[in-house]
């Protein structure tokens, strides 16, 4: 299994000091790497910076009166000293990386190339960046590519390829070329972004006025590269596209073709397996995106096999960033959890729990407030189908006190409904009214009041009013009332954070949740 590299890393190092964030983001070969540069260089300055190195690299948080204990180093030239670490481990990850990333490659022999045309090497500079053109096009680095280009441009005006006839010519019809494709690429990448952005602070659609402004808006856009011949299309222009349909038809629900165009995502990348080293960690979130729409189409077996896949793949991996290892680990245990959930095996589930704990203390640096609230919302949710309640509570706070109210609205929202039942359940109602209204009024704010939300609100408030001997009845008749909307073309998304269904039966019945849940799951996987 792919684990954390940094096992003992602090939960919250100081966000303030950047030298002490880039130590303990290092990997052992880079700390080694960079000891080995160190003594390289010669004078008292770097043995000092050295020194501060070993004396950052020990610290669990940063403390900066034990660094001035440690280090022979006077306090007005401490941020002068740590400026210039910072600079020195910059420039030795990049000597050790260079040969391993095609862009660094790219500007190290674009660089090479200048410094041989300002020497007026100039056949040289351009035998260079033949090699070098030749290497971006084929990794689809155009926009490097038309800085070689330019520069080629450059020679051909001093006339040192007399002999060549037609190369510029040929060069400015290249550098056109490329600049098309960066202008699709620009605009598909947008697209992406910006629905990836909606769906960050909104989640899916809520309203047919939500669906209509992103059809009207978005589906013209990608329709007029839907109409293009996808040969014509460069591996770039088509991971884009792919990936700004996978996002639009999920924002609107439409998780079939999400799945397809998913699907196409990851297919593709699988067809360039060079392309895959270079944009490693754009496969992955196509495998966080094909899983995700598994778990919501309930296509179980497809789900388990495509999840095994994906432990298959990250558990083969050898050398690999840590911002890619941050987002394989996330999508893991995300879909693990889920996994938990759709078998009813939430026992099983809550076992994981400490691990992911770690986990998100190890990456709190790198992980995104949005990618830790899922993370809790889905803990928050193995707790309840357990009937820990007040765990689950726990978590929920942790999402509820968020203080930007534009990331993941639904979440917030959600786990407020979620927190007010988990009261009901634990006997902590007390001040159940004032819950309700307060709950009442976050959603109106957000505008996230649906009829789903408005039932449950409605019920949560006569909880307390309805005698005991009247309870499964009316826990009957919300079921009831709310199983149609399963199938709603905006108000099924509250079915996806909230199983509310299960939830409500297992009143009925005077059962566990999670018995409701493993039993249709093997009615449905028989």
């Amino acid at each position: 299994m792919l684990k954390s590299k940094h096992p003992n890393m602090a939960a919250t190092p100081n966000k303030q000091e950047p030298v002490f964030e880039l130590i303990r983001s290092m990997s052992k070969a880079e700390k080694r790497n960079f000891k080995l540069y160190a003594t390289r260089l010669a004078g008292n300055q770097e043995a000092k910076f050295l020194t501060l190195f070993d004396c950052l690299d020990s610290l669990d948080e940063y403390d900066e009166k034990r660094i001035l204990q440690r280090c022979p180093i006077k306090k007005e030239q401490l941020p002068n000293m740590k400026a210039h670490l910072y600079k020195q481990i910059l420039v030795s990850i990049r000597l050790l990386d260079v040969q391993r990333t095609v862009p660094m490659q790219l500007r190290e022999q674009i660089d090479f190339a200048r410094i041989l045309f300002d020497k007026g090497l100039y056949r040289q500079s351009s035998k260079l960046l033949d090699k070098a053109a030749e290497l971006a096009l084929t990794n689809e680095q155009y926009t490097m590519a038309i800085d070689i280009v330019e520069m080629q441009k450059k020679i051909e005006t001093l006339n040192i390829s007399r002999g060549i006839l037609s190369k510029s010519e040929s060069l400015s019809r290249l550098a056109g070329t490329m600049c098309d494709k960066i202008v699709r690429i620009n605009d598909l990448s947008n697209i992406s972004m910006q629905l990836y952005g909606l769906y960050l602070k909104l989640g899916y659609t809520r309203t047919q006025k939500d669906i209509d402004l992103i059809i009207q808006v978005y589906g013209q856009k990608l329709a007029k590269y839907e109409a293009c011949d996808e040969g014509e299309l460069s591996f770039t222009e088509r991971f884009f596209l792919y990936q700004a349909n996978a996002w639009y038809n999920y924002i609107l629900h439409n998780l079939l073709l999400c799945y397809k165009y998913v699907c196409r995502w990851i297919s593709l990348f699988d067809e360039h397996p060079h392309m895959k080293q270079l944009m490693y960690d754009a496969y992955l979130r196509g495998y966080s995106r094909l899983l995700d729409s598994l778990f919501l189409l309930r296509s179980h077996k497809r789900f388990v096999s495509t999840l095994r896949a994906f432990e298959k793949e990250i558990g083969e991996i050898g050398n690999i960033s840590d911002n890619a290892r941050m987002i394989a680990l996330q999508i893991l245990y995300t879909n693990r959890i889920n996994n938990y959930f759709r078998e009813g095996l939430f026992s099983d589930g809550i076992k994981i729990i400490p691990e992911v704990e770690e986990f998100i203390r190890n990456y709190s640096n790198q992980l995104d407030l949005h990618h830790r609230m899922v993370l809790y919302y889905k803990i928050a949710c193995l707790y309840f189908g357990n009937g820990n309640y007040g765990p689950c509570m726990e978590y929920l706070k942790r999402i509820i006190s968020t203080r930007d109210p534009q990331i993941r609205r639904d979440l917030q929202c959600y786990a407020r409904i979620l927190n007010l039942i988990c009261s009901y359940e634990s006997g902590i109602d007390y001040n159940i009214d004032y819950q309700i209204r307060s709950v009442y009024v976050f959603l109106v704010k957000m505008n996230d009041m649906q009829q789903v939300q408005l039932e449950m609100m409605r019920f949560l408030k006569r909880l307390n009013t309805i005698y005991a001997g009247d309870l499964k009845e009316e826990f009957r008749k919300l079921y009831e009332i709310l199983k149609p909307y399963e199938q709603h073309p905006y108000e099924r998304r509250t079915f996806y954070y909230l199983d509310v269904l299960s939830w409500l039966q297992s009143k009925v019945e005077g059962i566990p949740v999670a018995e409701v849940i493993r039993r249709r799951f093997l009615s449905e996987n028989k």
